[in-house]
């Protein structure tokens, strides 16, 4: 291959790294009026009078907005496809206020001087009452988190609102009870994982303005520009025609902006004023109402033969959709499927999950989307399972783990056509030097080095939901335009689809001409999300390739006076198969625009019946002083099977990411309330982050199969990449100190009280 698989620059590097104005931020003109919220003091009250009256008299404030001027209409702000299966439980603004910092007023201004001053002097009278916090206390409580009539699911995800429940579902496979009983050994325990934020460096923020057409134009920081267009139609009760949709550059998503945080506040104030209005969410903002992963509680019970033969695996996943229900159904799956069908040879499996409203923040898409809570558990209960063996962990999974040709029944039933995980295996041990180390070395001092082990595995789009769709035209001089859907959001798809166009026709990177996302000229994309972009969007490439490489050859035919089955493309011309004449592209791309000739352009779309995994094996080598429990990240190899590498560059830099984010959940980020419901960890300086001093050594490879559904062979790389730090780091610990770690963070603290406790004992 000429430019896939190759380490090709990104398209937008340049401008990045010199600073250009190309985010949300940058393109908004200066004297768009600043838009901010009133938000809730307390996690669980209603309104029961608020006065407008004196905040609007300062000047340079435009408006002030409550829940008495805007549309009753629910809708779920989850950027998913329709019908979503997120309930629609939100109202932009609420007489009923369900966590802490949900919104009261809409307040716009000139300044953001006035529009703070403002903000002071709205008079509210709340009625609080008692918050629900615990998620374990939820179902069926006292206390209704959503008590109103007008709640609906369009979805059936089990949703109840008479009993605190967004979703509920079971899946089951084969007998696991009669397996349970004939296994020789059985580890069954309970995992705790919290919330966490994305953290992305570009907050949420949204420009809104009325174009010339009186229509409203929303330019935002968004990872799926055409779900923000039927969300706010939904939401602001106006046809979609009247909505246009651009998203710039992104600094950052990681899921969090798979959900419409800020876009619909601007976007009432410019309904409302006519003007042009921005919104920017603070740090703070973004942290305690973000859209943040789901608090997780999740049961595993795994057993064996005396072999270490796995022969059923049960879970019960319980899982905190906070005050909303935004992706709540759709998270909890991943946690049992794509963790349970690492281990496609079991004869039976049994998954039950609860998903449950709080008067915590509400939930959202984060990278790994519920299969890296899942991952966590059973990877853990696994390698439990290696220690009553006496078994080491890497040999148990080579015992156990998916092979190329098997039916992973708990994933839907698919085949799994193509997994290297054996050879990831094979490789991330001689790269750590795993029979060296494991399981621990003392180093004196009090510090105890020692390695961990973990797989994981993720999909490849949303099988039969997701699509994709790009279109490339031929220009005169004969380069081309891609218009593509998907959102570029800092992982370098548009350079990706490129090179998977620049493959198909023949030609260098330098000739295709990305667009980014315009709703009203971009083909349909659901979105960057679901690790779907290259999978799902990459073939709409291929497929459109196919057809405007046909045209290209039926214009130079008629070009040089044959039959289209004379001629042939290499790239650069259609020539005829005796070699007798040509005509460059240059030629044929001035000839289409002329008479007689024919604009050349094709569209396709895609979407697939299966979402084949891309697998993963994460080994660590970390070391523990004893003393104060402190861990420090030695070295952290990863193998990745992601089919065909398209960017080599980028793939690696993905893995790093992911697996630094990784290390972060396992060791570091730790969302608290107190006991009124409000977030203590609301900056980074609560909030702790890994940054690059933590992280250790990252190495990172690649071991390719081919999946034969995917372009060129490829799978997904996006999510995968952060499921495998947690359980492989809990394993670690474990054969450094004998502790078996159930809930993340893994922090100093619980290590070092878990030392001393194991001691007493």
């Amino acid at each position: 291959m000429r430019v896939v698989n190759k380490p090709i620059r990104k398209k937008d590097a340049m401008m990045l790294v010199t600073g250009k104005p190309v985010y949300t931020q940058d393109i908004a003109p200066k004297d768009c009026l600043v838009v901010k919220l009133l938000r809730s003091p307390h996690a669980n009250a209603f309104i029961e009078d608020i006065n407008t009256t004196i905040a609007m008299k300062v000047p340079g404030i435009e408006c002030v907005l409550t829940y008495k001027d805007i549309p009753q209409k629910r809708f779920t702000m989850a950027g998913q496809s329709y019908p979503e299966p997120s309930p629609y439980d939100h109202l932009i603004l609420d007489k009923h206020l369900r966590c802490c910092g949900d919104p009261v007023a809409i307040v716009a201004g000139e300044n953001e001087k006035a529009v703070d001053r403002a903000l002071k002097l709205i008079k509210v009278k709340y009625d609080v009452r008692e918050p629900l916090l615990d998620f374990t206390k939820a179902k069926d409580n006292e206390i209704l988190v959503h008590p109103e009539e007008d709640f609906k699911a369009l979805c059936d995800v089990g949703a109840d609102n008479k009993r605190n429940l967004c979703s509920t579902g079971n899946f089951s496979y084969g007998d696991v009870n009669a397996e349970f009983e004939k296994c020789a050994h059985i580890v069954e325990r309970t995992y705790h994982t919290k919330a966490n934020s994305q953290a992305m460096m570009e907050t949420f923020r949204t420009y809104t303005h009325m174009d010339l057409y009186g229509r409203l134009n929303i330019v935002s920081s968004t990872q799926v520009p055409f779900h923000v267009r039927r969300i706010l139609a939904n939401a602001l009760d106006i046809p979609k025609s009247q909505i246009r949709v651009i998203k710039p550059r992104i600094g950052g998503g990681f899921g969090a902006k798979q959900s419409v945080v800020s876009e619909v506040f601007p976007a009432v104030v410019t309904i409302k004023t006519g003007k042009p209005a921005m919104m920017i969410f603070s740090r703070s903002e973004s942290m305690t109402n973000g859209s943040p992963r789901h608090e997780m509680q999740i049961r595993v019970k795994v057993g064996s033969d005396e072999n270490g033969v796995i022969k059923a695996i049960d879970m019960y996943t319980l899982s905190n959709a906070g005050a909303y229900g935004e992706h709540g159904p759709t998270t909890v799956g991943l946690t049992g499927h794509k963790s349970m069908s690492l281990y496609a040879g079991a004869n039976a499996y049994n998954f039950d999950y609860d998903v449950v409203y709080t008067n915590t923040m509400g939930g959202g898409a984060y990278r790994g989307y519920g299969a890296t809570q899942g991952i966590f558990a059973l990877e853990s209960a696994v390698n439990e399972l290696a220690l009553k063996l006496n078994m080491d962990p890497v040999k148990l999974r080579e015992k156990n783990m998916t092979a190329e040709g098997q039916v992973m029944e708990s994933y839907y039933g698919e085949l799994c056509a193509s997994c290297a995980l054996d050879r990831c295996m094979e490789k991330a041990k001689e790269m750590i030097g795993w029979d060296e180390k494991y399981p621990c070395k003392d180093m004196g001092n009090g510090k105890v080095r020692s390695v961990g082990v973990a797989m994981a595995m993720q999909g490849s789009g949303i099988s039969n939901v997701d699509v994709g769709a790009v279109e490339i035209k031929l220009n005169d001089d004969g380069f081309y335009t891609l218009m593509i859907g998907a959102s570029d959001m800092g992982t370098g798809c548009d350079t990706i689809l490129a090179q998977m166009a620049a493959e198909c026709l023949e030609c260098d990177i330098d000739n295709i001409i990305v667009n980014g996302v315009d709703t009203d000229q971009s083909p349909y994309d659901t979105g960057s999300y679901a690790s779907s972009t290259t999978y799902i969007t990459g073939m709409a490439v291929v497929k459109t390739c196919e057809k405007i490489r046909q045209q290209i050859l039926a214009e130079g035919a008629r070009l040089l006076k044959t039959e289209v089955e004379n001629v042939d493309f290499d790239g650069q011309k259609v020539y005829t198969l005796d070699n007798s004449s040509s005509v460059t592209l240059s030629e044929i791309g001035y000839s289409s625009y002329v008479a007689g000739g024919g604009c050349i352009t094709a569209s396709e779309s895609n979407f697939s019946p299966v979402s084949p995994p891309p697998f993963m094996v994460g080994m660590v080598e970390l070391e523990i002083d004893k003393l104060t429990g402190q861990v420090e990240i030695i070295d952290y190899v990863a193998v990745v099977d992601c089919g065909t590498v398209v960017n080599t560059n980028l793939a690696r830099v993905q893995t790093e990411g992911g697996i630094a984010q990784g290390i972060g959940m396992a060791l570091y980020e730790d969302i608290q309330y107190t006991k009124e419901g409000r977030m203590i960890n609301n900056s980074f300086m609560q909030y702790k982050i890994p940054t690059r001093l933590d992280v250790g050594k990252i190495r990172v490879e690649f071991e390719s199969s081919y999946e034969p559904t995917g372009p060129f062979g490829a799978k997904s790389i996006g999510e995968i990449v952060i499921n495998t730090p947690s359980p492989a780091i809990s394993n670690a610990i474990c054969n450094a100190t004998g502790l078996i770690m159930t809930e993340l963070p893994m922090t100093a603290e619980k290590i070092a009280m878990g030392i001393l406790e194991n001691e007493k004992n």
